[in-house]
C-alpha cells in the first residue's frame, strides 16, 4: 500500500527516514541555536515550559516558521509536498511547533483530535510530527486509534495541561483500546496523521531522556476557517494561562 492509502485507511502513517542525518545536524544545530537566542525573546503564549522558572523544562514553541526563515522554509518544503500528497489536494502551511517532554518531567498528552482546535469545514487538514530523539514507550511515544478519523468529532473538555486546553472527555470505550496503536520512532522519522485521527501520548518517566519532535500543520486549500471562533478561543485561553501564571 502507498502512503496515501495507509493515510486514507488508519487515518495515519509512518514514514522512516523523512530526514537523512545531514538534514538533522542542519535542523539540530539551527533550533539549538533558536532557542539561545531567540526564545527568551518570544511572545509568552508562544512558548511553555513545564516549570517556567526553569528554562530546561522547554516543553513547546509554537509558530516556528514566524520567528525563523529556516523554519519557514522548512513549513514550505518537503513536509508540505508529503500533506498535499497525502490530503490529495494543494494545501497552506499554518504552524511549525516544537515539542518536548523533559526526562521524568513530560506530562502526557491527553487524547484529542486536532481537528477540535482548528475549527475547520470540512475538517480537511492534517498534522505531521517528527522525532528528533529516539522515542518509545518509556519516554512517551503517539498512540494512534486506527481508523477514528472516518467517525468524526468526539466530545472534548477543557484541561488543565498547558499546550493542550482540550481532551476528548469519553474516551477509554473498547473500541479505542482495541484500534490504539502504539508508534515508536527514531530521529528522521516523520508521523503523519488527519485532523480527525485521536491520539495521545503517556508522559516521559525515563529520568535521562527527553523526547523532542517537530510539529507541522497543514490545512486544505478546499477547507473554511471560522477565523472570528479560532482567534476568540485563543485570547481567551492566553489570559486564562496568564492569570494562572502558566505563562
Amino acid at each position: 500500500m502507498t502512503p496515501k492509502d495507509l493515510f486514507d485507511e488508519d487515518g495515519f502513517v509512518a514514514v522512516p527516514r523523512f530526514c537523512d542525518e545531514g538534514e538533522l545536524q542542519t535542523i539540530e544545530g539551527t533550533l539549538a541555536r533558536f532557542i539561545a537566542e531567540d526564545v527568551p525573546g518570544l511572545p509568552a503564549e508562544h512558548v511553555f515550559y513545564e516549570d517556567k522558572a526553569e528554562a530546561n523544562t522547554l516543553k513547546q514553541i509554537q509558530r516556528l516558521h514566524e520567528h525563523s526563515g529556516f523554519f519557514g522554509e522548512l513549513l514550505a518544503g518537503k513536509p508540505k509536498r508529503l500533506a498535499e500528497e497525502l490530503l490529495g489536494e494543494a494545501v497552506v502551511g499554518k504552524n511549525l511547533q516544537y515539542f518536548n517532554k523533559p526526562p521524568a518531567l513530560g506530562q502526557a498528552t491527553p487524547p484529542h483530535q486536532d481537528g477540535y482546535y482548528f475549527m475547520l469545514e470540512p475538517c480537511q487538514a492534517l498534522t505531521m510530527w517528527m522525532a528528533l530523539d529516539v522515542v518509545d514507550e518509556e519516554n512517551g511515544c503517539v498512540r494512534y486509534v486506527r481508523g477514528s478519523h472516518q467517525a468524526g468529532m468526539r466530545p472534548h473538555g477543557r484541561t488543565e495541561i498547558l499546550g493542550f486546553s482540550q481532551a476528548i472527555i469519553d474516551f477509554g470505550q473498547a473500541e479505542d483500546s482495541e484500534k490504539e496503536v502504539a508508534c515508536p520512532a527514531q530521529p528522521g522519522d516523520l508521523l503523519a496523521h488527519h485532523a480527525l485521527t485521536i491520539h495521545r501520548a503517556d508522559a516521559n518517566i525515563s529520568t535521562t531522556r527527553s523526547r523532542r519532535a517537530l510539529g507541522f500543520i497543514y490545512y486544505g486549500k478546499s477547507t473554511r476557517e471560522d477565523f472570528a471562533a479560532y482567534e476568540a478561543y485563543q485570547a481567551k485561553l492566553a489570559n486564562e494561562l496568564k492569570l494562572t501564571g502558566k505563562i
